[in-house]
């Protein structure tokens, strides 16, 4: 008599069965396949669903939020700081060509800006005093 791939015993621990284990766990993946299928189903954007697509997002999701969590803590890092805040995020995301575009139009609240200072603000270079230092 088969039980559908889950065990009947509660005293049984979980990871002992053999039948269960998630979508992500089969795919290696940390965010939710089965929670992305049905969001998926549920957002109303096709009829149908196949089995293939809500692992691809997945992982493509996973795969974009590491990048941008490893380039904001490399500014934490760079701020001498331990916890990445809106504005690690912000100088991660704006620094990097790729990222800058794909999310051009997004507002990070608490980003803050980029430095930069106008060529022309800049004060100007004496030729003399560079020549005498060189």
């Amino acid at each position: 008599m088969s039980s559908g791939g889950k065990s009947a015993g509660k005293s049984a621990p979980a990871v002992a069965s053999k039948g269960s284990s998630s979508r992500s766990a089969k795919a290696g993946l940390q965010f939710p396949v089965g929670r992305i299928h049905r969001l998926l189903r549920k957002g109303n954007y096709a009829h149908r669903v196949g089995s293939g697509a809500p692992v691809y997002l997945a992982a493509v999701l996973e795969y974009l939020a590491a990048e941008i969590l490893e380039l904001a803590g490399n500014a934490a890092r760079d701020n001498k700081k331990s916890r990445i805040i809106p504005r690690h995020l912000q100088l991660a995301v704006r620094n990097d060509e790729e990222l800058s575009k794909l999310l051009g139009s997004v507002t990070i609240a608490q980003g803050g800006v980029l430095p930069n200072i106008h060529q022309n603000l800049l004060p100007k270079k004496k030729k003399g005093v560079s020549e005498s230092e060189a």
